[in-house]
């Protein structure tokens, strides 16, 4: 992947992040909690989301958010192999 086209994906994926209220993990569905769009200052160990489903919490750091991959229709796949999908409550109902 070039430097452009990384760069776009990154946009990409801060641009759904951003309103978010859902996120979808490996195709399960958890309410966010805290969101921390990713800039310049965020540093790799920094937290960017916690989410949760009932008592399973989940959080990502921007290490774990970098270099993510767009696979289509707002799904990205993550380092680690796991997919995302960010998403709002308008989209939901």
């Amino acid at each position: 992947m070039s430097l452009t086209e990384s760069k776009l994906t990154e946009c990409r994926l801060i641009e759904t992040m951003n309103d978010a209220d859902y996120v979808v993990i490996d195709g399960l569905m958890f309410q966010m909690g805290y969101l921390r769009v990713p800039d310049e200052f965020t540093a790799a160990d920094d937290v960017v989301l916690e989410a949760r489903r009932g008592d399973t919490e989940f959080d990502l750091t921007r290490g774990e958010i970098d270099d993510a991959v767009l696979l289509g229709e707002g799904v990205f796949r993550l380092k680690s192999g796991s997919t995302v999908r960010f998403l709002t409550s308008a989209v939901i109902h």
